[in-house]
């Protein structure tokens, strides 16, 4: 029996992937909830572009780690039970996968099944500007039950740091999953 409820988390290649790393450590302080976690061939590069992290270090903050090429994973099956799955960041070339349902790693895998599934997909697609081809992809996952919530930061609770403006952005995507946090700048409640 299944005591926790279990989210998957990818980290693809785009810029941001910090939002990544906040998420699965704000996942580790949820008892209640376990970290499922595929990165990208190149996220690991972007992590080590981007941060003072290594994949390594990211890999040891989810509960459960798989590689990007184990298409037999847990994650790659609908009965593997979910509350869902983020991908933050989303690059293109995640979400033009995704779009087509042509996938080639565990990452888009996952994904896919998410979606099969009915169950929360949130893709925190992370490029600008935006093509058509990139718009339409967007708006084919939407067609097909995604929920596309690029990372735009809010500027209404007025963040004093880049960690609240990422923990306002982490919040709002846990709140698409359904899962409760207080991360989340709710606007005009106390």
């Amino acid at each position: 029996m299944v005591t926790s409820e279990r989210l998957v988390v990818g980290i693809s290649g785009a810029s941001g992937v910090l939002l990544g790393i906040r998420l699965l450590a704000c996942l580790k302080k949820e008892p209640l909830i376990e970290s499922h976690l595929v990165i990208s061939k190149a996220a690991e590069r972007t992590i080590a572009e981007e941060t003072d992290w290594t994949p390594a270090e990211v890999a040891a903050l989810a509960d459960k780690v798989y590689p990007v090429k184990d298409i037999g994973a847990a994650i790659a099956s609908g009965s593997f039970r979910t509350r869902g799955m983020i991908i933050a960041p989303t690059s293109i070339r995640t979400l033009g996968e995704i779009a087509t349902g042509v996938t080639t790693s565990l990452l888009t895998r996952a994904a896919d099944v998410t979606l099969k599934e009915r169950r929360p997909l949130v893709l925190m697609v992370r490029e600008s500007p935006l093509h058509l081809g990139h718009l339409r992809s967007m708006a084919a996952v939407t067609e097909m039950g995604a929920i596309v919530a690029p990372p735009v930061p809010a500027m209404y609770p007025k963040p004093e740091s880049i960690e609240a403006l990422f923990d306002n952005m982490v919040g709002r995507a846990l709140d698409l999953v359904g899962i409760e946090n207080d991360l989340a700048c709710r606007w005009r409640e106390e």
